[in-house]
């Protein structure tokens, strides 16, 4: 017989192909095998069409092209015998899938067996079914599998329920066919049955809310007498597995238990007790066990409260973090980030354990605990916590110390309860792991150090000794140079010496040969030698008598090939030798840098305190001193049909905020030149001052800013309006540019219409009252007069108010009159505020204000969205 022909049986084919050396013969074995069963398909071959099927099958699972021979499969379907349509169904389900066009022709002759006397040719038929069935499909043989769900065969049941499961998620429309029958399902013994019936229950609720609140009701009460039976069931050879009987079976019923309990509480009550019971006499020192109890805590931690439950759940977590089988304590930390936002005390009393697994030898394993242990913490376990993780940190492997290195320094910055601590902490991780630690951790570390002035001498003296110590740190490196640079005359005189401290002296020349070992290092990049050139250069005016040595020092760079320290060593020297009389004030320390505004501009933004819907002042982080400067996207958070989508431009971006047009068409007539860049156009308009022209664009958050500074109220910045204590005479000029307005007139005609008075605002500490009037023949706008009460014993600074309106509207705001409100409401401020609304009639008023406020030197920020306006505004 021709080895290649279309009766050459299957295993001849199969160690043909083995014994291949090559791919290239595999290759070439294959063709001829194809061309042969080509061959046979064109001669219509019957006698070997389920063995050629059976060879195609083979090859496909090689990755070879078998399209050739789908017809085939519905051929062999359509045959009358058993073995014939076993080979065509599975060719059925390996060749094609449901996005085939043929596999249309093949749903005839499904409907056919589904209805076959044979009940093993059914079984054939709903396996193929539960594998490629499609939509069209789906709604064609519904009602077949509908009617198998009460075959009498329990093998048959078991794979229309498998079926019904496939069939529910290609069209969730007709789940509400098989609710009933699912239902019945689960009064089966047959546990084959029943655990497919379980299914089947459990998809179903979850495609449809009528299937879920029929099983709530209907079945909640024979599923737990079900798990109950089966935990509590004697020895069964036929499902025992590790001395549980069928695990699988108590786990799916687990799932659906979570899936009806979850939302409702009539539901968990009633399976608690079973609950409770599986998860205490479970035995966890098998995988079966620990999987049941697994599925069992995952349970618990979802349906309804039941503080009893929860703690036992998360004990048995606390049991899988000392196992030794890695997959267990991966799935039980995982549980136990979850269950942190339902149950933290509980988790709390197993700190000990999660922080044994940060030091685990499996990477994901400590990865996952980190996450958790970071989740742990909080102000009354901070430093207990840290100083685990730091201790750590000094004998973890390279490959964990920068995920360990980011999550020490965000707890540090998150939870420190004082300055000294926070600088202690941050040291030593700069001189074990200085080389991780991310360049905004260092930046924030010189903030907080520049804002701790009683600790800059202990500080620069903590710096100069871990110098001593851990030059290989480059970011430790870094921070010591800057500090040295700043406070050097108070490292020689040690000045502010603390108690905790021991005496150290330090040589004015010491002092400069720690900033030259970081210049000379051949591992320092060219940050740290420029921020060493610039220290020797402070320290050249503290010291005077080592002047000319740090002089020498700075020259030898003159001939670097970096052309930035060249330039700095170039202009160091000369200021050194030419300009001795203006040294003094280049030279002196930086100003205390702003940690709120670094905080935000870290962020992304500047910070802004959550909305205060309850009425509680949130407090902003020390030192904020323009609130107005917070995002603009939070202060703007309301909704508007008609606003236009973001420019790109940055022009198109300043018309969407001041309503003007910049771009060069806009220019006046006869001018042919361009206007300027859009800062320099804002500024104009606002009249903050003149940017120089190197300076001719900045970011919104920078001209902000400016306009605090200067005191220069923002108008109708869409909506956004900044109110200081100008006069109005001063904000005229630049109404009249952006709105076309002046100041709102404060006396309006007496037969306008009257509207009563609303609280648009209170807290527990402060309340805002709008008073509307209108004037005559313009129904669009609106006169408002806000009145502001301070309800707390304490009086209130810096008083700022700032509003914000869609789109659709205009608001213009006038100066207030007083920053400053009494205390207890003894007085109060006033503010008029005019706002034009061009959907009058189809859209009310809506304004989300923000107040901010000084209270015993410390910054208040409130927040809060106005939408009980009258309806005819």
């Amino acid at each position: 017989m021709n080895p290649f022909s279309s009766g050459t049986r299957l295993r001849d084919m199969i160690r043909a192909i083995r014994a291949c050396k090559t791919a290239a013969e595999e290759r070439a074995v294959v063709r001829k095998e194809c061309a042969a069963i080509r061959a046979a398909i064109n001669e219509n071959d019957q006698d070997y069409r389920h063995r050629n099927l059976a060879k195609l099958m083979f090859i496909h699972m090689l990755g070879y092209p078998t399209h050739f021979g789908q017809m085939e499969c519905l051929k062999l379907i359509a045959s009358p015998g058993f073995p014939e349509k076993r080979i065509g169904y599975l060719g059925l389900m390996l060749l094609l899938d449901e996005r085939q066009e043929v596999l249309m022709l093949v749903t005839n002759s499904l409907k056919q067996d589904l209805n076959h006397s044979n009940q093993y040719i059914v079984g054939l038929a709903l396996c193929a079914l539960g594998n490629i069935c499609s939509a069209e499909m789906a709604r064609d043989l519904a009602p077949e599998v509908e009617r198998l769900l009460q075959f009498r065969d329990p093998n048959i049941r078991k794979k229309a329920a498998l079926c019904s499961i496939r069939i529910i998620k290609k069209v969730p429309d007709l789940a509400e066919n098989f609710i009933n029958p699912a239902a019945s399902l689960l009064k089966e013994k047959h546990h084959g049955v029943l655990i497919t019936g379980v299914q089947l229950c459990t998809d179903l609720c979850k495609v449809s809310s009528e299937a879920l609140e029929y099983f709530r009701k209907k079945c909640t009460d024979g599923l737990v007498k079900t798990l109950r039976d089966i935990a509590n069931s004697p020895y069964a050879p036929e499902y025992d597995i590790a001395g549980i009987t069928d695990p699988f079976l108590h786990i799916r019923l687990l799932r659906l238990l979570r899936v009806l309990g979850q939302g409702d509480a009539d539901a968990s009550d009633s399976m608690n007790d079973i609950l409770a019971q599986v998860a205490t006499k479970t035995e966890s020192n098998k995988n079966a066990g620990n999987a049941i109890l697994y599925e069992c805590v995952e349970t618990i931690m979802s349906i309804e409260d039941n503080g009893g439950l929860r703690v036992l759940a998360i004990n048995i977590l606390g049991r899988f973090l000392s196992n030794r089988d890695n997959n267990i304590r991966y799935v039980a930390l995982n549980m136990l980030t979850k269950a942190m936002t339902v149950e933290a005390q509980a988790v709390q009393r197993h700190r000990a354990t999660i922080l044994e697994c940060v030091k685990d030898s499996d990477a994901s394993i400590r990865k996952r605990a980190l996450e958790l242990v970071y989740l742990l913490v909080n102000e009354t376990n901070v430093k207990p916590l840290t100083k685990e993780l730091i201790d750590y940190l000094e004998v973890s492997d390279q490959d964990f110390k920068g995920d360990l290195t980011a999550k020490i320094c965000s707890i540090v910055e998150r939870f420190s309860p004082e300055k000294i601590w926070y600088i202690d902490q941050m040291l030593k991780v700069l001189s074990e792991a200085g080389n991780f630690v991310k360049d905004d951790v260092w930046h924030a570390l010189i903030v907080v150090i520049s804002n701790a002035s009683d600790l800059h001498g202990y500080t620069v003296r903590a710096l100069y000794r871990a110098l001593q110590t851990s030059t290989e740190q480059e970011t430790l490196v870094r921070v010591a140079v800057w500090c040295i640079g700043e406070y050097g005359d108070m490292l020689v005189n040690n000045v502010g010496m603390l108690d905790i401290e021991d005496p150290i002296t330090v040589t004015e020349s010491d002092a400069v040969d720690a900033v030259e070992v970081a210049i000379k290092r051949h591992t320092s990049d060219l940050t740290t030698k420029s921020m060493a050139l610039i220290a020797l250069l402070k320290l050249s005016s503290r010291f005077p008598s080592c002047s000319e040595r740090i002089r020498e020092i700075i020259v030898q760079n003159k001939g670097s090939l970096v052309l930035e320290l060249q330039q700095r060593s170039i202009e160091f020297n000369s200021i050194l030798q030419k300009h001795q009389n203006i040294r003094s004030a280049l030279v002196e320390r930086m100003p205390v840098l702003d940690e709120a505004t670094f905080s935000g501009r870290r962020a992304g933004s500047l910070p802004a305190a959550a909305s205060t819907s309850t009425g509680t002042p949130h407090k902003l982080p020390n030192g904020i001193a323009k609130p107005a400067a917070a995002p603009i996207a939070d202060l703007l958070d309301l909704s508007s049909d008609d606003a236009p989508a973001p420019s790109s431009s940055g022009a198109d971006f300043l018309q969407d905020l001041l309503g003007v047009d910049l771009s060069p068409a806009s220019a006046p007539a006869g001018t042919s030149q361009p206007p300027k860049a859009g800062t320099d156009v804002l500024l104009d308009l606002l009249s903050i001052g003149t940017s120089p022209p190197a300076q001719s664009s900045s970011s919104m958050s920078d001209i902000l800013s400016s306009s605090q500074d200067n005191k220069a109220p923002l108008a109708n910045l869409n909506g956004l309006t900044s109110l200081s204590s100008l006069s109005p005479t001063a904000t005229s000029p630049m109404m009249d540019l952006l709105d076309g307005f002046g100041p709102s007139p404060q006396k309006h005609e007496e037969n306008g219409p009257t509207y009563p008075s609303v609280v648009a605002y209170e807290s527990s500490s402060l309340r805002m009252t709008f008073n509307f009037s209108k004037q005559p023949g313009n129904p669009q706008t609106t006169l408002i007069q806000a009145t502001f009460t301070n309800l707390s014993p304490n009086a209130y600074n810096d008083f700022l108010f700032q509003a914000a309106v869609p789109k659709f509207l205009q608001l213009h705001l006038d100066p207030a009159s007083s920053n400053t409100l009494p205390a207890s409401g003894n007085g109060s401020i006033t503010q008029n505020l005019k706002v034009t609304n061009s959907q009058h009639g189809k859209k009310s008023l809506v304004m989300r204000i923000r107040i901010a406020y000084k209270m015993n030197n410390k910054d208040v920020l409130e927040e809060g969205q106005v939408n009980n306006f009258p309806r005819d505004l």
